[in-house]
């Protein structure tokens, strides 16, 4: 065992640039780290520069740093998608060919709103890709005063379901959400995920989301690098929504976050403890708050505030820790849409006992941080699972 903790840190949705295949998925030029840097004057973002950011990403404020401290390399998603379960079931050994199925341009079929209606005893609203904060005040008065239930979606493989939690309560809400999942089973609904989407207020203008939310996901196909590691007796402790990404399958503890900063606020916590095995940590606020919103001033923001966590982490790393970075997808804040880029993601490992920065060859698979992991460990990843460690360089 070369190290005996192991925090993995996604932050969801920083790409640092478009894929040779962006283009067969509409994306053209998409940098999202790049163009976020180009939208703003200041960039104050020294722990990331530290670590090596800039030696594989465009950042305008920053040069390549021949001082780095970290071990980067460009990693290239192999799954066909560009979605949140593809990219982290990806990092665990899961090849995705078949993409999640999305209702972005033409919202759930009749026959499922039918359906739908008919179980939870509910008139239907909304039924479109929209925000969640928009839809709200759009419908929420509504939902509230006539009992009906609004479900919309997104540019996501996603069915989502706001609920009240005074007027609805979130027993109800999660058992509405609980019924959808067992609807969209079915192959052609079949989206990744079910949201549960409580918010509070009476009125437009005063509705806001909770921290209650609740994802109800797919299972991965097969085993992943997670099972091995639980089967084999090593702390598996996520952070945010793994959980809800993996269903809670080869977790042996599991943290839910109000926020990307609390998440890491979490992380540096479980630092502060004494574990033998991986923390998985993901940051959802960059995608939701800023990614999909099209906020490359907002998104900039969220980075400056991680760096600072960042920071603060840093010096609670032992000789036998490693920390990586990564992320799961792009999310252009400057592109058009609302939907997720395809892009590759950055892959930085630090860990104090290293002997100095490094550039490590680019790589054709999220896998290999899996991969990586499970070497470390001394645990055999599935026989289904993809990806070739790059412990050695680490």
């Amino acid at each position: 065992m070369k190290y005996k903790r192991i925090m993995l840190i996604v932050i969801d949705s920083l790409g640092i640039g478009q894929m040779a295949d962006s283009k067969s998925f509409g994306d053209v030029g998409v940098d999202t780290l790049g163009h976020i840097s180009e939208a703003r004057e200041g960039f104050d973002i020294p722990n990331l520069y530290r670590l090596g950011m800039s030696n594989i990403a465009h950042i305008r404020q920053y040069g390549k740093n021949p001082d780095a401290i970290g071990r980067v390399m460009v990693l290239n998603e192999r799954s066909n998608g560009k979605d949140t379960m593809t990219g982290h079931w990806e990092m665990m050994g899961v090849l995705t060919t078949k993409p999640f199925i999305t209702f972005t341009d033409t919202g759930f079929p009749d026959e499922l709103i039918k359906e739908l209606e008919k179980r939870t005893g509910r008139h239907i609203i909304g039924n479109k890709a929209a925000s969640g904060t928009v839809i709200l005040d759009e419908l929420g008065e509504r939902e509230i005063e006539n009992g009906d239930l609004i479900v919309y979606t997104s540019a996501d493989s996603v069915l989502q379901i706001c609920g009240n939690e005074e007027t609805m309560g979130l027993d109800r809400l999660y058992g509405y959400c609980k019924i959808a999942r067992e609807l969209t089973m079915r192959d052609d609904w079949k989206v990744g995920r079910v949201i549960a989407r409580p918010y509070t207020g009476r009125k437009k203008g005063e509705f806001k989301r909770t921290a209650n939310r609740h994802d109800y996901a797919l299972s991965p196909p097969h085993e992943t690098v997670l099972d091995a590691l639980k089967k084999d007796g090593f702390d598996v402790i996520s952070v945010g929504k793994i959980f809800d990404i993996f269903n809670g399958q080869g977790l042996t503890e599991s943290n839910k976050s109000k926020s990307s900063v609390h998440g890491m606020e979490q992380a540096i916590e479980i630092l502060k403890r004494d574990f033998t095995g991986l923390c998985f940590v993901n940051l959802v606020d960059f995608d939701a708050l800023w990614g999909h919103r099209r906020d490359p001033l907002g998104y900039g923001d969220e980075i400056e505030r991680f760096d600072v966590k960042l920071g603060q982490m840093l010096p609670l790393l032992r000789d036998d820790d490693l920390l990586i970075l990564t992320a799961d997808h792009g999310n252009d804040p400057t592109y058009k849409g609302t939907d997720h880029t395809r892009e590759k993601v950055p892959f930085i490992a630090y860990s104090p006992s290293m002997d100095g920065g490094r550039n490590l060859r680019e790589a054709d698979t999220f896998a290999v941080i899996g991969a990586s992991i499970a070497e470390n460990f001394g645990t055999s990843p599935m026989e289904d699972c993809i990806g070739e460690s790059v412990l050695g360089y680490l």
